[in-house]
């Protein structure tokens, strides 16, 4: 079984809906196999999203990743990283397709309610960013 990281981001949490984005994520078939509401500080977002350092969004990206409670979690399933990125829906809410989180749930494409590993190097990366194996329960 394949394992993905899923964080659930500021403007859902604020919303009040992960429930619901949690019940979209197990209705794909996806396990949520571990999961923690947490803080993020801001040296916590800027090492996470390091790759985006030299980018003119990094800066709001960690400002808004620090601006209230995630939920981060780990998914399991067969073609986890996969199906979690089609359940997701694109980054731009407009043009994701009908029945994605980002189209029911998105405010914008900043404020895109998930983020979602997009490979089997950046999934084993993040998730071990933010779980122990002990918090893992398969």
């Amino acid at each position: 079984m394949q394992k993905t990281l899923s964080i659930i981001k500021p403007d859902a949490t604020v919303r009040n809906i992960t429930g619901k984005i949690n019940a979209m994520i197990e209705d794909a078939g996806l396990k949520i196999v571990a999961q923690k509401r947490i803080r993020l500080t801001k040296e916590q977002a800027q090492e996470f999203y390091i790759e985006h350092k030299d980018k003119a969004f990094y800066d709001d990206l960690v400002e808004y990743m620090t601006s209230a409670p995630v939920v981060v979690q780990v998914l399991e399933g067969e073609n986890a990283i996969t199906d979690y990125r089609k359940l997701m829906g694109t980054t731009n809410p407009a043009t994701a397709e009908d029945g994605t989180i980002r189209k029911t749930f998105a405010e914008s494409i900043t404020h895109n309610s998930v983020h979602g590993s997009d490979s089997e190097e950046s999934a084993a990366r993040e998730v071990n960013f933010f779980f122990n194996h002990l918090e893992i329960l398969d």
